[in-house]
């Protein structure tokens, strides 16, 4: 089933309309939806690098407003829809463990999802559940989608299909090292 939700992700990077698929796209991964929306924006860039960035501004606008739909599920559907999307992904069990720290820490958990491979949907609906401030949850998913949109967007833009199997492969990766580095260093200032 990921495989054909796939294909039909990239089909939609072909089409005329491919702004607004990538505005779908962007919104429901968000909250529900388990394609993320680098697999439109790559080969959009790479078809029209001149729209980059306003490829990379669609993605993160639709994103944020996605990450508010995955916050209202938490916030007032948790039980009905909120439950049954985490345990889907097998994050049910974790929720409740985790619930009781999230807030303390909300600020990185909203950075290091929205900017890492971890599922930003499941931070969108645990920032509404637990009651983060939504001040805290929007401007925390604006700088880290931002962040994850534009350096892919740039990427692409200034270096073009070279860099396309650095960002599929490794760029998840590369921001995953980047925010535990910036958390370690913050940490370390901390005690130091």
């Amino acid at each position: 089933m990921l495989k054909k939700l796939y294909d039909w992700t990239m089909r939609l990077a072909e089409h005329p309309h491919a702004l607004w698929a990538l505005a779908a796209v962007s919104f429901v991964e968000s909250s529900v939806f388990p394609i993320p929306p680098d697999v439109l924006m790559i080969p959009m860039i790479l078809a029209t690098p001149s729209r980059a960035f306003l490829i990379a501004t669609v993605a993160l606008v639709s994103s944020v407003l996605g990450g508010l739909l995955g916050y209202a599920i938490g916030a007032f559907f948790y039980d009905t829809i909120g439950h049954p999307v985490l345990a889907a992904m097998g994050k049910a069990q974790a929720m409740e463990e985790f619930n009781t720290r999230f807030n303390d820490f909300g600020f990185w958990a909203v950075l290091t999802a929205g900017i890492t491979p971890f599922p930003y949907k499941v931070i969108t609906i645990m920032s509404g559940w637990t009651g983060m401030p939504l001040g805290t949850f929007i401007a925390t998913s604006i700088l880290a989608r931002g962040i994850r949109f534009f350096v892919v967007a740039g990427l692409l833009w200034k270096f073009g299909e070279p860099i396309r199997d650095f960002i599929e492969k490794r760029l998840g990766l590369m921001f995953t090292l980047f925010v535990l580095l910036l958390i370690g260093g913050f940490v370390l200032v901390r005690f130091l």
